[in-house]
């Protein structure tokens, strides 16, 4: 089984891979964005400027590598990401894949959908992708970006989830997924492995938007990692508080789940089109979610728990190699 990642400057092995932040983004846009670009332009140098601080930042606190999971209608970006990367020393690794239905692009591959094909031409544009590279850059994606409704995994999505397990197994490549407000994390590993995907290489994304342990330890069952990948992000989108969080994952790692987690923020650092315009009830909720939290703040949350430094050191760094290596 392959154990090389591709980041947007070339392959490393997974074990170089290093401290991780598994999920964030470091430019986004809802699809639509494109429309109003005449009020809110991308300011390309703005945002590397934007970006090589934030790494910088990251970096000074360990960190080695960052996967952007951006998916391709979402502002995706690899040259950019390079651009990041080769200013800055920061390991990045991005995505190929689309997002859920409902704050997705799904006309285009709905329509082709309908004629019969479509899902034939998503698992042809994966390989494409992660054979070749995105369009004419070469840079080559290290995961497949999935996702799910809430309460749903829709037809559509069923497709891009499908197509993914097809190209893991002609690949090894390993696939991240979203789950929307807590839920279908089962539902979305019995969908993939019934494909035929290797439960080493999937992390089901977003399940610190459920704190009900019984939920993890079921999705958990099927051999796949976890993401606890919003820390910040909290008090809204469904998303509990990061309290709540740190008990649950603290919880699961005595429990003895501890080397299948992995962390994260879901940070945007430059949002596509207008900026966002937030009441101050929203920044006060908000005033955490940055990508240096997880660093200044859960993990010595974690410690106060109880949770030792070698199983805060696997969050980062061993369960990473393992789930692009296994």
């Amino acid at each position: 089984m392959n154990t090389i990642v591709n980041t947007v400057t070339g392959p490393v092995p997974a074990d170089r891979l290093g401290k991780t932040l598994m999920h964030e983004h470091f430019v986004f846009g809802y699809p639509g964005y494109s429309g109003d670009v005449t009020l809110g332009p991308f300011d390309r140098e703005a945002a590397l400027q934007k970006g090589s601080e934030i790494a910088n930042a990251l970096m000074k606190h360990g960190v080695k590598t960052v996967i952007d999971v951006t998916p391709n209608e979402c502002g995706r970006n690899p040259e950019l990401l390079r651009d990041i990367s080769e200013r800055t020393g920061l390991q990045i690794v991005c995505a190929t894949g689309y997002y859920f239905e409902g704050e997705g692009a799904p006309p285009y591959f709905r329509r082709r959908l309908l004629l019969g094909n479509g899902q034939e031409e998503i698992y042809q544009m994966f390989m494409k992708e992660i054979t070749e590279g995105i369009g004419t850059s070469g840079i080559k994606p290290g995961v497949i970006k999935l996702a799910s409704s809430e309460g749903t995994i829709t037809d559509y999505e069923k497709a891009f989830f499908r197509a993914a397990a097809r190209a893991q197994k002609e690949t090894g490549i390993t696939l991240i997924t979203h789950t929307q407000v807590g839920t279908m994390g089962p539902e979305q590993a019995e969908l993939l492995l019934s494909e035929g995907a290797n439960p080493k290489r999937v992390i089901i994304g977003h399940m610190c938007g459920n704190t009900d342990i019984a939920y993890h330890v079921r999705t958990l069952s099927y051999g796949v990692s976890i993401a606890f990948d919003r820390f910040g992000l909290q008090g809204m989108v469904g998303a509990p508080m990061d309290e709540l969080r740190v008990a649950c994952l603290a919880g699961l790692i005595a429990m003895g789940y501890g080397n299948r987690i992995t962390l994260s923020h879901d940070t945007v650092n430059i949002w596509l089109g207008r900026p966002r315009v937030l009441s101050e009830a929203a920044r006060k909720l908000l005033v955490n979610w940055h990508p240096t939290h997880l660093l200044e703040n859960i993990v010595p949350a974690l410690r106060k728990a109880g949770v030792t430094d070698d199983k805060i050191r696997a969050l980062f760094e061993e369960n990473i190699a393992n789930a692009f290596s296994g």
